[in-house]
């Protein structure tokens, strides 16, 4: 067996996994001293590089003296935790990437309590030393807390750590140290890493741990061998997650070379390979000798707590922005989504035309619908629902560790704002900065709709992070106190006059020159129930004292929404409305008169 150390890169969101995966690949010689390399290079996806965070794992591999180091990049944030489950599969240790600064966060302790019931031992980067007001070594203390709080056993808490700053290429043992490279890292993976188990004179057992589409070889699957070796075109045995074996043959073989592949005749155990050629494969399923079929363990993902209802785009304006508009083209979309993401479920409805999928949550689902809209996808999508329970008789609900970092002075509404979402106050810490750390338990119901007042009552100072906790007893109903919605009466073009005239009902979300439509909501009401306005109403020609008097109309700035916000902001009996170039709020029954008619039955309903 050759030498090789498998290693994955966890860490909270923006804690710099990334960036240490660039200054590892320039410094081991990957790329030629004459090649431009652009920084974060291990983030293709281009919602990656726009939001600067990991959503997809990425391998690579590092040759570092006699050693491949196989490197593999893994998302920061909760709602991608299926992909760090995978990942840990495939690895024999992790290195643990804490903020100099900020320390321990929630997805740190999410992260490093996955790697430590996979057995792994990790190595503890303290990364950003250079930052302002660090303070690596009372970091340090913290983590060695969390490990004893996740139940470490002896080996793990005798964890070794090393000082880094990613950004500044370098990494040591003791904060007195020269500020060189990263030697130090380098020399720690090959000294502290298990070498890969296994046995390549075994029979064949590979398990796929992440699969996608290319369009010249068609389905790929990512995985690592262990036991055996694997060659192209040899016979080979899948067997499914129910069971079923399938025999099919290997057509490529790809192993990482820096950040490329590179196609091989054959690898054995201890590698990290990914195969061509077996269409139907999907993550968790195992590759095995033909002869001598035998599994490995499945891999426990956990389950969606978030749902939200897909729909064919029926409003006014469908089919002038998009490519893919039909119910066939966004059901096979989602299919190619589930068939990769594993953390992801789709169901089908008594409609046609409409697709339950549920996720981990709300930024998981928005970065699939920000894909597919920048596909060329139209579609509506309903507002989010969490997933309940019922066990034993017993309603039960998700509920969030949250984690908020905030001025002192807004320390008092925040608590109050998330005790009206029955929010639990954990712990309180106030720092020497003039910030304070707070720690809740919060239903994710609570936390829907919340980003966007956290923000405004924090007057956008505020970071709020959060993850999944466990399923808890329900909690009872939630009072958010939204007001009601502006909704155009009439389809046409807004005009500044109606505009103004509309603007003490409350806050826009159009300008003058947006097309509007029946049913379009077109701004927020001041009071909690809905008003139907007219956005499209000019103003009259007669007795007109100045032709140019539009001039002087002084309208404050719409609105304007993301994604995440949008789905966020709307109601039960709203969509959002999504196309390559449009968000557009809607309601579900565009005529006013259908929407008369729902109350009216609802109305009668709670009567009976």
């Amino acid at each position: 067996m050759q030498h090789i150390k498998n290693i994955a890169i966890i860490a909270h969101v923006d804690h710099g996994k990334t960036t240490l995966v660039d200054a590892l690949l320039r410094q081991s010689g990957t790329f030629s001293s004459h090649q431009k390399v652009e920084e974060r290079v291990m983030d293709s996806n281009d919602i990656e590089k726009e939001r600067g965070i990991t959503i997809f794992s990425k391998n690579a591999s590092i040759k570092y003296g006699d050693y491949k180091i196989n490197i593999v990049d893994t998302p920061g944030h909760a709602d991608f935790g299926g992909e760090v489950q995978r990942i840990l599969k495939m690895v024999d240790s992790v290195l643990l990437l804490v903020d100099a600064f900020e320390g321990v966060m929630p997805q740190t302790k999410y992260v490093l309590k996955q790697a430590l019931e996979h057995g792994l031992q990790p190595i503890v980067v303290i990364n950003k030393i250079d930052r302002p007001n660090s303070s690596p070594e009372q970091i340090v203390d913290s983590v060695f807390d969390l490990f004893v709080e996740l139940g470490a056993n002896e080996l793990q808490l005798d964890f070794p750590v090393v000082y880094a700053s990613a950004k500044g290429g370098y990494a040591k043992l003791s904060l007195e140290d020269e500020n060189v490279n990263m030697k130090a890292l380098f020399d720690l993976i090959i000294e502290k890493v298990d070498d890969p188990s296994g046995d390549e004179n075994l029979p064949l057992q590979m398990q796929i741990t992440n699969t996608e589409y290319d369009d010249y070889v068609g389905k790929l699957g990512t995985g690592r061998i262990y036991n055996g070796s694997i060659t192209r075109n040899e016979e080979v045995a899948v067997i499914k997650r129910n069971g079923e074996v399938i025999k099919s043959k290997i057509g490529r073989i790809y192993l990482y070379e820096g950040l490329k592949r590179l196609e091989v005749q054959t690898a054995s155990a201890g590698d990290i390979v990914t195969i061509a050629g077996i269409d139907k494969i999907d993550i968790g399923e195992t590759i095995s000798d033909k002869d001598e079929i035998k599994a490995m363990p499945l891999i426990a993902i956990d389950e969606p707590t978030l749902s939200m209802t897909f729909m064919v785009n029926s409003s006014p304006f469908a089919g002038k922005d998009g490519k893919y508009i039909t119910s066939r083209n966004i059901l096979e979309r989602l299919e190619k989504e589930v068939n990769h993401n594993v953390s992801m479920r789709l169901e089908m409805t008594d409609s046609p035309d409409a697709f339950i999928v549920k996720g981990r949550g709300e930024l998981q689902l928005s970065i699939l619908l920000e894909n597919m809209r920048r596909e060329g996808y139209e579609v509506a999508v309903s507002r989010p629902e969490v997933i309940i329970k019922v066990e034993d008789g017993v309603k039960k609900e998700p509920i969030e560790h949250v984690t908020v970092d905030v001025s002192d002075e807004f320390v008092g509404v925040v608590i109050e704002k998330l005790g009206q979402r029955k929010g639990e106050l954990l712990n309180m810490v106030q720092g020497t900065d003039g910030y304070t750390r707070l720690e809740f338990k919060v239903p994710s119901r609570g936390l829907l709709g919340f980003a966007n007042e956290f923000l405004t009552e924090t007057r956008g100072t505020g970071i709020l992070n959060h993850t999944f906790l466990d399923y808890e007893k329900y909690k009872g109903d939630i009072v958010t106190g939204k007001k009601g919605a502006l909704i155009a009466m009439e389809s046409g073009t807004s005009l500044g006059y109606a505009l103004n005239n509309l603007q003490p009902r409350g806050i826009l979300f159009v300008e003058p020159g947006d097309e509007v439509y029946e049913g379009m909501i077109v701004g927020e009401h001041t009071k909690e129930n809905d008003l139907v306005v007219n956005t499209c109403k000019g103003k009259k020609l007669t007795n007109m004292r100045a032709a140019g008097s539009d001039d002087n109309i002084k309208l404050a700035p719409a609105k304007k929404f993301t994604l995440e916000l949008a789905l966020e902001y709307i109601s039960d009996d709203e969509l959002v409305e999504i196309t390559p170039n449009h968000l557009r709020l809607r309601k579900k029954y565009l005529s006013e008169l259908d929407r008369r008619k729902l109350r009216n039955q609802i109305d009668r309903n709670l009567d009976n």
